[in-house]
């Protein structure tokens, strides 16, 4: 993860101090003319620092090692000075080890070096030495306390890391210093989300879809998350919300609609969006979305919208597997010369015989048709229906009523034999 991608340079500019004649108040009295130096180094430094001035601020502090208490500070100010210029110019690691190296400088007052700790932290961060600048950051923060700022650095560093579980509790801290803007709102929820908590990540992009009604992507992230929860009711009510607020537009959030509530136990309100989609033309009624529609309703036990799906689909497919499935709904359901027709079809397609000539004869039987039942099972007996010879017993004794044995080897529903009611 970048820190880019976090958007935080912003967030990284340091606000580098000058070195001044008032820098000396922090430490011992400098002489007139070393503070002269300081002064025209600074004054060179102001916009853009040019190289020539950033070795010569090096070559001063290189010339003051070893000396006195106040040589040591005046060194300390040049290291200053060279660190905010190799700053200025885009070589953050140098400047941090500039700074580095004039907090660890004796006699420097306690001020300077949480300063210069909290500079070079921050420098490290944007060099990409996230591991040393995080280090740095946090004791810093630890010493000294940390600002909303400071803290939510802090997030991005471990965010940056990937350490989720430790991004999450510096989140809790950041939110507790203050207020959170858009942005940091949004970092705070996928941070939750990576931790594995997903009640305060829920709660922090529902606050986000008051504040930001507008945004489609504040209610994706919503859905999705609620997804990750395993909770697909509740993915499919904020998209449907999304959508009918005109948040989330078009064919892609159509379909991702339709799907969310299927997946999420409301498949009325799927079909019913395909259907209106299939009305203003906004997607077409392929063999794709006939499916899915005769899905949803079947889903919904709609039964006559669900068979006529079905059937709108086979019409269009011809296939042998969308023949029994409308045929073995129709059974299932008692829709019996629909269940006929369909399992007919179906096995001139090529489906099993078997089963759909064992059907076809417990529907037959179930429309009174007791010569074509008899047919059937005796065409399922021949294709190797295990049930077939129970049928066909059943039909030779009086009355009608002992259902045959079951043939555990179908996988699907076992046609029963008719009772005494039938």
């Amino acid at each position: 993860m970048q820190w880019r991608h976090w958007g935080c340079v912003a967030m990284l500019c340091l606000g580098l101090g000058m070195a001044s004649t008032s820098a000396s108040a922090a430490g011992p009295a400098l002489a007139p003319d070393m503070v002269q130096a300081l002064e025209s180094l600074q004054q060179r430094m102001q916009d853009n620092a040019s190289e020539s001035a950033i070795e010569d601020a090096k070559a001063a502090a290189a010339r003051l090692q070893g000396g006195n208490r106040a040589d040591r500070w005046a060194r300390a100010l040049f290291l200053q000075l060279a660190a905010t210029g190799e700053a200025q110019r885009g070589r953050d690691a140098a400047a941090a080890d500039l700074f580095y190296q004039a907090r660890r400088i004796d006699g420097v007052g306690s001020d300077s070096r949480r300063r210069w700790l909290n500079q070079e932290a921050r420098l490290r961060l944007r060099a990409g030495q996230t591991a040393q600048g995080t280090e740095l950051l946090g004791e810093w923060i630890e010493r000294h306390g940390g600002d909303r700022d400071t803290l939510w650095l802090m997030v991005h560093a471990k965010a940056t890391q990937k350490q989720w579980s430790q991004a999450a509790q510096w989140v809790d801290r950041a939110r507790r210093a203050g207020d959170m803007d858009a942005e940091r709102r949004r970092l705070a929820a996928s941070v939750y989300q990576h931790a594995e908590r997903y009640d305060a990540a829920l709660e922090l992009l529902d606050d986000q879809l008051q504040s930001e009604s507008d945004d489609p992507q504040s209610w994706r992230r919503a859905a999705a998350l609620a997804q990750r929860m395993q909770q697909p009711g509740l993915a499919a009510a904020l998209w449907e919300a999304g959508w009918r607020r005109g948040v989330l537009v078009g064919k892609d959030d159509l379909e991702r609609l339709i799907r969310l509530h299927l997946a999420g136990g409301t498949p009325a309100r799927a079909a019913e969006h395909l259907e209106t989609a299939f009305e203003k033309g906004t997607l077409p009624r392929d063999r794709e979305h006939l499916r899915l529609l005769a899905e949803a309703w079947t889903s919904a036990r709609a039964h006559q919208k669900a068979l006529s799906a079905w059937r709108a689909l086979v019409d269009e497919t011809q296939a042998a597997e969308d023949w029994r499935q409308l045929g073995e709904l129709a059974y299932g359901w008692g829709e019996w010369s629909t269940a006929i027709e369909a399992l007919r079809q179906a096995r001139e397609q090529g489906a099993d015989p078997a089963r759909t000539w064992l059907l076809e004869g417990v529907s037959q039987l179930a429309s009174s048709d007791e010569e074509a039942a008899r047919a059937a099972f005796e065409a399922a007996r021949d294709a190797g229906a295990s049930q077939a010879e129970a049928w066909l017993a059943s039909l030779d004794e009086e009355g009608v009523g002992k259902a045959p044995d079951v043939d555990a080897s179908l996988n699907e529903t076992t046609p029963e034999a008719p009772s005494d009611t039938q």
